[in-house]
């Protein structure tokens, strides 16, 4: 009798349970990265509060050697966003109502409609109240939508990763990252320098089109002025300089100064202080070549080391914003040793 109990009660609990999964499964989110699907009535679209919206998500991006948008934008009045296009993998909800709303609000979602989707609902009462709240939060809504396609695609390199590169950054530096399997080892060295030893990885993926590198670099933390974009960027030229060149001896990799200066930002990093730079590459005393770069230095504070991790690509005639930020999602993914100390308690 206990045991029929038991098994009733087993039962009882699988079909609630699905029973509470039922309709929750979310369709396949649509649409390409990097684009934004803008859900705005028409006339205001067609005023300043449309004319706002273009100016932040169509905003050249920066660091790039041609122009090249944040995003690619489409509209939508409310009246035709339906359930296809409720899938869209990225939405700009705009909804202005004075009978429904008192004051202007920003609220973010994930994976509303569809998986996986990020979704900005900015809701006010008038045209007015809507410009001076997103005219406010502009860049942060559009790093927002950023930062939500990078972390896609880190999901994404979780299951297709690289095993040697993977095994040479745990060995050097105790780290860990999330390296796709189309990258391939080339370099795996540690050299004297008089800042003291240098480490460094460096892995192609020069499989398709377009070749795309990853470097990881590191030395020893002396004080804060290591994280100045000045001493950075003399680094960086130090690196490359001796261990990339082209097919003419003498030639050697440096930074473009003159024309597109790099740009240097301070982001957060699951809670720790993260060096960005971006710019422009160049080779020096050799071929025309060059391309975008983006890189992240951060402290190693258990080992007391300076880790730079860098993506670079090269890709004459090709349009870049997409595969190059591709290739950056990869600089999200690296842990340092105190980040997989927590991860393991």
């Amino acid at each position: 009798m206990k045991k029929t109990l038991f098994l009733l009660t087993i039962a009882l609990a699988c079909l609630l349970s699905a029973c509470k999964n039922v309709g929750t499964t979310k369709v396949t989110a649509s649409g390409t990265i990097y684009e934004v699907l803008v859900v705005i009535d028409n006339p205001q679209w067609q005023s300043q509060c449309g004319d706002s919206i273009k100016a932040y998500m169509e905003a050249d991006m920066p660091c790039l050697p041609q122009i090249e948008p944040y995003f690619n934008i489409s509209q939508v009045p409310h009246s035709l966003f339906d359930d296809a296009l409720k899938a869209t993998r990225n939405i700009l909800y705009v909804d202005i109502n004075p009978a429904r709303y008192t004051q202007a609000k920003i609220t973010y979602h994930t994976d509303v409609f569809a998986h996986p989707q990020a979704l900005c609902k900015i809701q006010s009462p008038d045209d007015e109240s809507f410009l001076n709240i997103y005219l406010s939060n502009a860049v942060q809504i559009r790093n927002w939508f950023v930062r939500q396609e990078i972390d896609r695609q880190g999901v994404f390199y979780r299951n297709y990763q690289t095993t040697d590169t993977r095994e040479a950054v745990q060995k050097r530096f105790g780290c860990d990252i999330r390296i796709p399997s189309d990258y391939m080892l080339v370099r795996d060295t540690v050299y004297n320098t008089p800042d003291g030893k240098l480490t460094l990885v460096w892995c192609v993926n020069n499989g398709g089109s377009m070749r795309k590198d990853l470097l990881i670099w590191s030395y020893p933390y002396r004080n804060d002025s290591t994280f100045t974009k000045e001493f950075l960027l003399q680094k960086r030229d130090e690196v490359v300089g001796k261990n990339i060149s082209g097919q003419i001896q003498g030639s050697f990799m440096g930074t473009e100064y003159k024309h597109f200066p790099p740009q240097f930002t301070p982001i957060n990093l699951r809670g720790k202080y993260c060096a960005e730079i971006r710019g422009l590459w160049k080779l020096y005393g050799g071929e025309a070549m060059g391309g975008p770069f983006v890189q992240h230095t951060r402290l190693d504070e258990i080992n007391g080391q300076v880790i730079t991790a860098e993506v670079y690509l090269f890709a004459p005639g090709q349009k870049k914003r997409n595969p190059l930020r591709s290739a950056e999602a990869i600089l999200y993914t690296l842990q340092l040793p105190e980040e997989l100390m927590i991860s393991d308690k």
